[in-house]
């Protein structure tokens, strides 16, 4: 365990296959459960700088509400345009019921 992480939610608050905005500490997060997993990334889509929260949630990806761009939940990496940049995704764990999120972003190749 490690004391990067924050205690966010109970994991039975998120709604399956939706996103939901959260603040964490002054950084805007899209949380988005899927069934015992939960994915985090950063709340704003690089291409039109609105809020990915807003969006919809397919398989494993996250729709910008704007301009129909589409985020992977597990990289951050766009696989539809027009978006070409990714966005940072974080760490999440679950212990004990409770979702834990770190706002160290994962690296990405």
């Amino acid at each position: 365990m490690s004391e990067d992480f924050v205690r966010v939610c109970a994991l039975d608050e998120l709604p399956d296959a939706e996103a939901v905005a959260a603040d964490i500490h002054g950084t805007s997060i899209a949380l988005v459960r899927k069934g015992e997993e939960v994915f985090a990334v950063y709340d704003e889509c690089s291409h039109a700088a609105v809020a990915l929260s807003e969006g919809e949630v397919e398989d494993c990806t996250l729709e910008c509400w704007l301009h129909g761009s589409m985020f992977d939940l597990r990289t951050g990496k766009p696989t539809g345009p027009p978006a070409t940049v990714s966005v940072a995704t974080y760490p999440v764990e679950i212990r004990d019921g409770d979702v834990y999120l770190s706002l160290k972003p994962k690296t990405t190749e």
